[in-house]
Order: C-alpha cells, then sequence, then structure tokens
C-alpha cells in the first residue's frame, strides 16, 4: 500500500506546523478525504478550476497549494464564484486541496529563504523573529534515571536552539518527598520522609509541542508524581517570523541590482524607489505583501527591501534609507511551488508528483 494524503499532511505539518500560521490564514485540508491513498500530488502557489482540471488529467487527487483557495467560511456551495465553483469541482472528481500559507512563510526553510537563495544571499536570518512561541520545562528527576527521562524529551522536540540539539541546563541537588499511605512511591516507604539525590533539568520547546513533550516526559519518569514547571517565554524564536535578511555575495551599484533582480526572479519589469547613493549589499526580502516589515528591513540596516503589494504613498515611507522594490504578488512567491516539488519529491520518492503549468496569475502586463 502507498502512501495516504494524511501521510503527506503529517510531514507538511511538521515542515511547517500550522500553530505558526496567522489568525486570519486558513493553512489546512480544505477538501477531501485524508484516509484516501496518493494516486498523484500537483504543487501550485494558487488552486483554481484550471488547476483542479490539470490534476484530474494526471491522475493526481492531491494539491498541495501556498495560497488557500478558502479564507473565510462558507455558507453555501453554488458554485456563484471561482471559490465556490473551485471546491465544487474538487470534491465531485475526489481531489483533495490542502493549503500551507502563511506558516510556510514563517519557518525558516520557507518561502522567503527561497528568494534569498535565488538571490544568492548568505548569512541570513528572519527578519521579524515572533515572540511567544516558546516555553521552557523545568522538571526534576533522580540521578540514575536524567538520560532516559531527557532521551524522551528531546525525541518529543525539546531541546533544538537554532543548529544545536539535545540542549539543556542542569543542576544536581537533593529532593525530599514523604510519600502517603496511598501512595505507590518508586523509591522509599508511605510515611517515611525521603531525601534523593535529583537533577533539576531545564530545556527550551516550540509552544505547540507542549502537550506531547510533557507527556513523553512523564511517560519516561519513573515517579507516581512528577514535579514539573511549564512556563512561557517572551524570547524571540529566531528560526520562525516574517521575512529574511541577507548578504549578497558582493556589493552592487543600484541599477545593477535591479538588472538582477529581474534576472534571479524572472522578471518583467518591477517598480522601486529612487536609487541610492551608496551600493546595495544587504537585502531584506518577503514574500507577498510584505509592507508591514519597511521598519524592521530599515532597522536591520537593508539597503534594499524586496516585496510585493505595495501602496502608492507606502512608496514614500522608504525615506530615501534604503531601495523599496516591489516585484509584484505572483512573482514573489512562484517559486513555493518548486521548493514544495523539492521537499516532497524527496520524502515521497514513489508518489507521481507535478508542478503545475497552470499560470495563475491574475495580472497581466504590457
Amino acid at each position: 500500500m502507498g502512501y495516504r494524503i494524511q501521510d503527506v499532511i503529517s510531514y507538511l505539518d511538521q515542515l511547517a506546523p500550522p500553530a505558526y500560521q496567522e489568525s486570519y490564514d486558513n493553512a489546512t485540508l480544505i477538501c477531501g478525504d485524508r484516509t484516501a491513498e496518493v494516486t498523484g500530488l500537483l504543487c501550485t502557489l494558487d488552486c483554481t478550476e484550471a488547476v483542479v482540471d490539470e490534476a484530474i488529467s494526471l491522475g493526481a487527487n492531491l494539491i498541495v497549494a501556498h495560497h488557500p483557495i478558502v479564507f473565510k467560511g462558507l455558507k453555501s456551495l453554488t458554485g456563484r464564484n471561482y471559490v465556490e465553483r473551485t471546491v465544487i469541482k474538487a470534491i465531485k472528481h475526489d481531489v483533495a486541496i490542502f493549503a500551507i500559507h502563511t506558516n510556510f512563510d514563517h519557518v525558516a526553510t520557507g518561502v522567503n529563504k527561497r528568494i534569498c537563495d535565488r538571490l544568492g544571499l548568505k548569512e541570513t536570518k528572519i527578519l521579524q523573529p515572533k515572540k511567544e512561541t516558546l516555553n521552557k520545562l523545568v522538571f526534576f528527576v533522580p540521578v540514575e534515571n536524567k538520560s532516559e527521562v531527557l532521551d524522551a524529551v528531546f525525541a518529543a522536540g525539546a531541546g533544538q536552539i537554532g543548529e544545536y540539539k539535545d540542549c539543556s541546563f542542569q543542576v544536581e541537588g537533593t529532593g525530599t518527598f514523604t510519600p502517603s499511605h496511598h501512595a505507590n512511591p518508586f523509591t522509599g516507604q508511605r510515611g517515611v520522609p525521603q531525601y534523593e539525590k535529583e537533577v533539576r533539568v531545564e530545556v527550551i520547546l516550540p509552544s505547540y509541542l507542549s502537550q506531547k513533550v510533557v507527556s513523553s516526559m512523564k511517560k519516561a519518569h519513573p515517579y507516581e508524581e512528577v514535579a514539573f514547571y511549564l512556563s512561557a517565554l517572551e524570547n524571540e524564536n529566531q528560526e520562525v517570523g516574517a521575512g529574511m535578511i541577507g548578504q549578497l555575495s558582493h556589493p552592487m551599484e543600484g541599477l545593477d541590482f535591479l538588472d538582477f533582480l529581474k534576472e534571479k526572479m524572472n522578471l518583467s519589469h518591477l517598480k522601486h524607489t529612487q536609487l541610492l547613493s551608496r551600493k546595495i549589499k544587504t537585502v531584506a526580502v518577503c514574500g507577498g505583501a510584505g509592507i508591514f516589515l519597511l521598519s524592521d528591513a530599515k532597522r536591520s540596516g537593508a539597503d534594499a527591501f524586496v516585496t510585493s503589494d505595495i501602496k502608492y504613498h507606502e512608496f514614500f515611507d522608504a525615506e530615501d534609507r534604503l531601495v523599496l522594490c516591489d516585484i509584484g504578488h505572483y512573482e514573489s512567491e512562484i517559486f513555493t511551488k518548486e521548493l514544495l516539488g523539492e521537499l516532497l519529491s524527496q520524502n515521497f520518492p514513489n508518489i507521481a508528483l507535478y508542478l503545475t503549468k497552470v499560470v495563475t496569475n491574475p495580472t497581466s502586463y504590457r
């Protein structure tokens, strides 16, 4: 038996956890049967009727799209607009639609990293790291059981800090307790005070994994009742957030950079603010509508900020501190389908995988 749709979803949720999507977003399985076996997979930026037709013709019953076809709740499905018609067609032909949107924007290996890679940016990092996405777990364990419990906690997803895994802080001390007459103590006797050599262990973990990590810790722990603390952290999560920033391999004059940008992003044209007297070395990027990151780009010392959907008056906000480039929404994110295709083909080599040939860009230029 081959892979089921849920197998693909589980991998994508691990790649870009749904907890990292924006509140307005709908990154999820839009329609389809999770238990169905995957007959083929089609990657796309947008899911439209034409893309569903393409999936049907290819024998693919799963579409993985960056943009959700459904953002708001549908109260009826009558085919009155392209959203309803697309969903109806997909359901009629047993084609599942899955969206991986702002959660894929926010991870360090996602949409913005692909833009950075196309521009050859080095020393990349998140432009606006997210806060309130990390927890700290503190627990106490007998010295001789420490390794077993730590292994379980690490396996559940705790202890990862950037490029370092299995991170913890440990202090040895003495734990005291008196088991009640109804207790079933791992060590000691009921009603008798007990002094035990223990280790206080502290680990950091993604907030969305808290239940899994705590459960794994308790399961591996020898004590009947485990003493632990779980607290939210205000720390910025350097691996999760909006936009990215990096360094060009060598500084460029303004016009040279614009030509370079057009070449690398396959642009026929772009809009930009006045060029600067200095060369461009540090570049900030954000796929899709990213003008909300302009202050972060300025503060980070960017010489240019590449994004899309900039309004007329928002161009003034560059204030000659950087070159603001609007390359178009579709153009900034179209390479996302290639990234998804690469990642999925590596992890599901036996699935027939396709990149859409449908141009879903709703705008045209002359």
